[in-house]
């Protein structure tokens, strides 16, 4: 399997070893990101291409801590480079965490080292010492090792947890994140091509590596889709069930609140939009919607958006998956599961070819104003502009894809409508359309007008900014 994308993270990743070798002290990295990202992978690749001595641990779900010991010594054995002196420390399995944590910093006090442990959730949940004890041994002995230490987790929410100030580590572990491949590197991973390809496939399989390079493989997006919904044991099929099993386990209702969102058309809802598609009604229905969304943004599962320039409490208030595999998932393979197993691949298939032109145009809003952001410092008048959103009224009668408002907050910089159409090219109408916002969005009466639509703008619409998928893809290169 080709290995695609993450150089900022293995750039970042050597400048900490370097700084390690240059220091003689250790470095404690705690490591998030959703299953199926990634994480293991470039961990292991960063390992094993360092030349490095390591040890790379993947603890195991609801293992004893015993069990969990004696895994962390078998593996000790199977790193290309083990840590030093790895046979005679480990003769023997630890007796405890403090035991292991010891030994290590034995193994790695004249060396620099790389210790990894993989799943760090799992193995705290069954030893609740295991943090302190981690705290313990490393102000005693890993802070002045020359070892990067890392903690990976798969529970975002909870590695988010481990750093706070009321827990062990607070002040010892820096945190970082592992994203999803962005357009780009999906753009890499595809060999080039089309830029639309590459917005396409960030939108279908979320960035996860093993669906981006599946996808990869096919010879269209419309091929790769039609090709996976045939099987009802392909990796499009299957990952979404897996991941809902291992986040949510028992929270039946926050299964159900996620598909509530996720099977809108558009892939976004209101609070009663949501509560309308569950089966409790009046006062129920809102209780229950409530604590179930509370549980899914806390887990950074569905995030909320506000018009821009209305307060965080606003019940204006729209709910969308985060996740934008998941987001596909449930609005294409969910309800379609049962057709697909029972050999009707067919209605699969033409659900996906209605509903994909639509779903798609809303769907790829949020990169194009992530890609809008990250361009701002470039773009003229938008140097000071702050993070960029739409904005709709109360009846959403109005509404403006793209909205980038001052850092100040006090007036908007530009107004923007996304037109993700490949053949039909921005309108006089659309761009009139837009104009309108200037008297309706707070602050937007001098507002630039852009145009964002692959097909381009037809012959004398000429607003004051127009940026292609190339353009966008771009802000992901810098």
């Amino acid at each position: 399997m080709g290995f695609y994308g993450r150089q900022r993270t293995l750039a970042d990743l050597e400048r900490r070893m370097l700084r390690i070798r240059k220091a003689g002290a250790g470095q404690l990295l705690a490591v998030r990101g959703r299953r199926q990202v990634g994480k293991s992978r470039l961990f292991t690749r960063f390992a094993e291409q360092s030349g490095l001595p390591y040890l790379y641990f993947s603890a195991m779900k609801n293992a004893s801590p015993a069990v969990q010991l004696q895994t962390l010594t078998a593996e000790l054995h199977t790193s290309t480079t083990p840590l030093a002196d790895a046979d005679s420390l480990f003769a023997a399995p630890p007796t405890d965490w403090r035991d292991a944590l010891g030994r290590i910093a034995v193994a790695c006090r004249d060396t620099p080292s790389i210790v990894v442990i993989d799943e760090f959730p799992w193995a705290a949940a069954t030893d609740p010492a295991l943090e302190g004890q981690l705290q313990n041994a490393w102000d005693r002995q890993l802070e002045n090792t020359p070892v990067l230490f890392v903690l990976i987790g798969s529970d975002v929410a909870m590695m988010e947890r481990l750093t706070e100030h009321d827990r062990p580590l607070y002040g010892r572990a820096k945190s970082t994140t592992v994203a999803p491949f962005d357009p780009a590197e999906c753009a890499e991973a595809l060999g080039g091509g089309h830029p639309m390809a590459a917005f396409d496939t960030a939108l279908i399989t979320g960035g996860y590596p093993r669906l981006v390079l599946d996808r990869a493989r096919a010879r269209s997006t419309r091929a790769f889709v039609h090709e996976q919904l045939g099987d009802e044991n392909s990796d499009l099929a299957v990952m979404g069930q897996r991941s809902l099993d291992a986040e949510f386990p028992d929270a039946q209702q926050a299964r159900r609140i996620l598909s509530a969102i996720g099977s809108s058309e558009v892939g976004v809802s209101t609070f009663s939009q949501v509560a309308g598609r569950i089966p409790e009604e009046g006062v129920t229905a809102h209780t229950a919607v409530t604590r179930a969304i509370k549980v899914l943004v806390d887990k950074r599962v569905v995030s909320v958006a506000v018009p821009v320039g209305a307060p965080a409490n606003s019940k204006l208030r729209r709910y969308r998956i985060d996740d934008p595999y998941l987001r596909f998932w449930f609005r294409f393979v969910e309800e379609q599961q049962a057709h697909i197993a029972r050999g009707r691949s067919d209605i699969a298939r033409a659900t996906f070819d209605r509903g994909w032109p639509s779903w798609r145009g809303r769907a790829v809003e949020p990169l194009v104003q992530e890609a809008v952001y990250r361009l701002s410092p470039e773009l003229p008048g938008l140097e000071d502009g702050g993070p960029v959103g739409s904005w709709w009224n109360r009846d959403n009668s109005q509404e403006y894809d793209i909205v980038v408002p001052a850092a100040s907050g006090k007036r908007t910089l530009l107004l923007g409508s996304v037109k993700w159409r490949e053949t039909k090219r921005f309108s006089d109408r659309e761009l009139a359309h837009l104009a309108e916002a200037r008297s309706t969005v707070p602050g937007a009466s001098a507002a630039p007008l852009l145009a964002v639509c692959p097909a381009g703008v037809e012959d004398g619409v000429r607003p004051d900014l127009t940026l292609t998928p190339a353009d966008l893809l771009a802000a992901w290169r810098a």
